[in-house]
């Protein structure tokens, strides 16, 4: 809005995907598509906000983000900025494993990652403190464009709570114990004169009932 005098990110979780329903470690590596399910949270975020002040709507480049950006962007008629690290985590060699596989073929790795995803990465992948460092990239890139008004920014479970850690001066490595981020949650952070103010913390109420319900992450 042109008389709002901060920068306020809304950060959107994509909707469900058979990854995230089935709990597997599903990272920059690994594309799934959304559920039909989670094609409705997608087309109800977008009933909910289509009506919002956009200042630019960023989203990673994975089909399970842009899919969800996807039908707001059509009821606005724009398309959105595809920012590339607002990717997943890469998960390494633990892409499209259960917990239960994980734990059982790189038991150590996943000991250390559990104490410490911060410092300790995924067998071949990514730790949290990367994460930090190439999502932080994105908010001083649209903080360079963009003075005041409201960014959607539409990406994944554990960037999206890395990137609050980072801003809201959390350890990264307890990112994964500090915020909730169930599929098409809205988290908004005010970037004030003061420093970053989190507003809303993985909201859901812009999805129905029924999806609300749903069992997954």
């Amino acid at each position: 809005m042109s008389s709002k005098k901060t920068l306020t990110l809304y950060l959107l979780r994509h909707g469900e995907t058979e990854a995230s329903r089935e709990h597997l470690f599903c990272g920059s590596r690994t594309e799934f598509d959304l559920t039909p399910e989670g094609q409705a949270m997608a087309e109800n975020f977008a009933q909910a906000y289509r009506d919002h002040e956009w200042r630019a709507i960023y989203s990673s480049p994975q089909r399970r983000a842009r899919a969800t950006a996807a039908p707001l962007c059509m009821a606005l008629g724009i398309e959105p900025e595809i920012a590339e690290d607002l990717r997943e985590i890469d998960y390494g060699s633990w892409e499209g494993l259960t917990t239960t596989e994980v734990n059982a073929r790189f038991h150590d790795a996943h000991v250390a990652w559990g104490a410490d995803p911060g410092w300790h990465a995924p067998t071949g992948g990514e730790t949290g403190a990367n994460i930090a460092l190439r999502v932080l990239k994105v908010i001083d890139q649209v903080r360079s464009k963009h003075k005041d008004g409201d960014i959607l920014m539409v990406s994944h479970k554990a960037t999206i709570r890395v990137l609050l850690c980072a801003l809201l001066g959390i350890d990264v490595g307890r990112f994964r114990v500090r915020f909730d981020c169930p599929t098409a949650s809205l988290s908004i952070v005010e970037l004030t004169r003061n420093g970053p103010m989190l507003r809303t913390l993985a909201d859901r109420s812009h999805l129905s009932a029924e999806l609300r319900e749903l069992a997954g992450t």
